[in-house]
């Protein structure tokens, strides 16, 4: 019997408490939200997000003379991992040289062809030169032995002289030609040996030379610094399996940190909003904490097509007027550009505003009425905007419709 008792009173008491919870409950579902008409400063921002780089950096490059070799496009095979910090001389990456690697194998072909084209004129050379000096050493001979005939010949008949006179003139005739036929084929022949040297030369250079460039198919830094990847024209970094060439041979590059900027893209209705030296706060979104002052400094004035858009996009270059050593290059920057102020200005959010039939109006609280208040407003940002007539300063507006004013007649501006 106690125990149906107390269950009884429990019960009892419960029931006001379920009665307040249920219309509180559905007090604060109908609850509006209000807020204050505020008098201040107007600020309007242009908000755009871009990406943080460093305007002097030193560029990392690949071999600069691989053209002279027929080598255009050449593969990165190996790369330190992005935001790696390096002193000089400190490893970067790889390039592939199996082209390169082939270059030197027909080099080297080439000169052992050169060498044995080299040997075989030095043998040559010998042989000829040999011969004519026989032909030479015959011919004094042949002029020594007519000479003696023509000696003993003193009591012959004088046909028998004048044949051997004839004779001897023809010898010295045929020795005088002999002679400089001689001194041209050794030209000819210092010529050609000249011509095999120099080849020979000129392939142990190229391979002299092929080698120094296989050396440089590995980079290493000539400064100390973070290492940032060069962006190809598709917008992604260089990374292992890309190219360079000798027209494009940047990989990487050494930022300087104590100058930096953020590079973004305003569309076609904000850019003319933007000028060269208006003001800006930079945040960045891995640092929600961190924000530096920031200056225009340059605005295009032609516009660009990004790929996958049909938008024109204009690149706005803002300088950071202050450095962060958490702050590195490619992050991305939350720029809003101060492009106009006023002072003492009446605002309110612009949640707070409504229309119809092209009427600008606000719900105000009036007593213990509601208004539904005409205002003429001003310029606005992506928060609040200035009101220009309507509503005076301290005015409690409401932020969302209160319920059954619908129908009210709006309060028209006199």
């Amino acid at each position: 019997m106690k125990i149906k008792k107390i269950v009884l009173w429990t019960a009892i008491a419960l029931i006001p408490i379920l009665i307040f919870s249920f219309y509180n409950s559905d007090e604060s579902e109908n609850t509006s939200l209000t807020t204050k008409v505020v008098r201040g400063t107007f600020n309007d921002e242009v908000i755009i997000s871009g990406e943080a780089q460093s305007t002097s950096s030193k560029q990392i490059n690949g071999p600069s003379n691989a053209r002279r070799f027929g080598l255009y496009n050449i593969k990165i095979q190996d790369l330190v991992p992005e935001g790696t910090v390096v002193k000089k001389g400190d490893y970067i990456g790889k390039l592939d040289v199996s082209e390169l690697n082939g270059k030197i194998l027909d080099a080297e072909i080439n000169l052992d062809n050169a060498q044995s084209a080299y040997t075989q004129q030095q043998l040559d050379t010998t042989l000829t030169l040999k011969q004519e000096r026989n032909a030479i050493k015959d011919l004094l001979f042949e002029i020594e032995e007519t000479k003696l005939e023509l000696n003993q010949s003193k009591y012959e008949a004088p046909a028998v002289i004048r044949q051997l006179e004839i004779k001897l003139e023809k010898s010295e005739r045929n020795l005088k030609s002999k002679k400089e036929d001689y001194s041209i084929k050794k030209q000819q022949s210092n010529a050609k040996m000249i011509i095999a040297s120099n080849n020979v030369s000129k392939n142990k250079k190229r391979i002299d030379e092929l080698l120094e460039l296989q050396k440089q198919f590995t980079i290493y830094s000539d400064e100390g610094g973070m290492v940032t990847y060069i962006k190809e024209w598709n917008g992604s970094k260089k990374q292992v399996g890309s190219t360079i060439s000798p027209w494009e041979p940047a990989i990487a590059s050494l930022p300087d940190l104590t100058k930096m900027e953020s590079k973004t893209y305003s569309n076609e209705v904000d850019v003319r909003k933007i000028k060269q030296g208006l003001t800006v706060k930079v945040g960045f979104d891995a640092f929600p904490d961190i924000e530096l002052e920031g200056i225009v400094t340059e605005v295009a004035n032609v516009g660009e097509t990004k790929s996958g858009s049909d938008i024109k996009l204009f690149q706005v270059l803002i300088k950071l007027n202050g450095t962060n050593e958490n702050i590195r290059p490619g992050m991305t920057t939350s720029n809003r550009i101060l492009t106009k102020q006023k002072e003492d200005v009446l605002m309110i959010p612009l949640e707070a505003i409504f229309s119809k039939d092209s009427i600008s109006y606000s719900y105000v609280k009036s007593g213990l009425s509601i208004e539904k208040q005409e205002v003429e407003l001003g310029s606005s940002n992506n928060e609040v905007v200035i009101i220009k007539n309507g509503l005076k300063e301290n005015d409690v507006v409401y932020l969302n419709k209160p319920e059954d004013l619908e129908e009210k007649s709006i309060k028209l501006l006199k």
